[in-house]
């Protein structure tokens, strides 16, 4: 019994559906379905992994690496954060030198394989070709994890599953998922919520009032408008519920709207100056 020591959910995350995201997400999960998530940043995507992961947590034995115990846990999630030097050692293993030799120790998928964990690769699209490829027998009918350096081809466990994301707002010719790629796995599509959901997400989220949860979601809505003047990205839920956190603390909503919206999303002083008009016609 291997034990895993990574990120598990035992209180639920609070995530607001919009769709038939869970729906989607629960039936992949029961047919061994690899998930692509997709939408931009800010829009729910970690903690919509992170609410499924609870959702479909079930009690399973560890092994204590402290006290050698059994003890109840729920589903690991293995989250991994990618960038452009993660490399296929980084996700499978790799041998390290210490006091007592040479040891093999197990990166972040290969634990997620055998303990049957979900796996997230996090903004996938910022990893090296060579390294996502590695992932391919784990996304069809083999569902195996071939570990060249050890000589051995591991057997994903059945709770196992491979959820991707990416934002296609950042997407060129270099930072693409390849063809083999995404074709392995069902894709979600995220996007900003409706205003009203909007407006729920920032009060739970936040502690603000709801009059004021509801001017925030008015104020993503209108500032979301200006990507076609020259904005490159619209304002994300995350920082709305950074301005109300703000607010709620007692900071003035233009000054807290200044730091968490405008002097966030740009540089450009022309394109502030337009935020800050948004800004001031709705908290006058």
């Amino acid at each position: 019994m291997y034990a895993v020591e990574e990120y598990s959910v035992h209180e639920e995350p609070y995530y607001l559906p919009i769709g038939d995201e869970v729906q989607l997400f629960e039936t992949a999960y029961r047919q061994r379905i690899p998930v692509l998530l997709k939408g931009p940043t800010g829009a729910g995507k970690t903690r919509f992994v992170e609410n499924m992961a609870y959702r479909l947590g079930r009690p399973m034995m560890k092994i204590s690496s402290r006290t050698g115990e059994e003890v109840e846990h729920r589903m690991p999630l293995i989250t991994v954060a990618c960038h452009e030097d993660l490399t296929a050692s980084d996700l499978v293993g790799r041998y390290l030198l210490d006091t007592d030799g040479t040891r093999w120790v197990d990166g972040p998928l290969t634990r997620a394989v055998k303990v049957g964990a979900i796996c997230y690769l996090d903004e996938v699209v910022e990893a090296r070709k060579d390294t996502t490829v590695l992932i391919h027998p784990l996304t069809d009918y083999r569902r195996l994890l071939p570990i060249e350096k050890l000589g051995q081809v591991i057997e994903a466990a059945d709770g196992f599953l491979l959820v991707i994301s990416y934002n296609p707002g950042y997407q060129s010719a270099l930072k693409d998922l390849k063809h083999s790629t995404r074709q392995r796995f069902i894709a979600i599509e995220f996007n900003y919520p409706p205003r009203e959901a909007e407006a729920q997400i920032i009060a739970h989220e936040s502690g603000c009032d709801e009059r004021t949860a509801m001017d925030l979601a008015r104020l993503g809505e209108k500032v979301r408008n200006l990507k076609e003047h020259g904005l490159g990205e619209g304002v994300s839920t995350r920082l709305l519920v950074y301005a109300g956190r703000l607010i709620a603390q007692g900071i003035a909503p233009r000054r807290a709207c200044q730091v968490a919206i405008t002097w966030a999303l740009t540089d450009d002083s022309e394109v502030q100056r337009s935020i800050e008009e948004v800004v001031t016609s709705i908290f006058e």
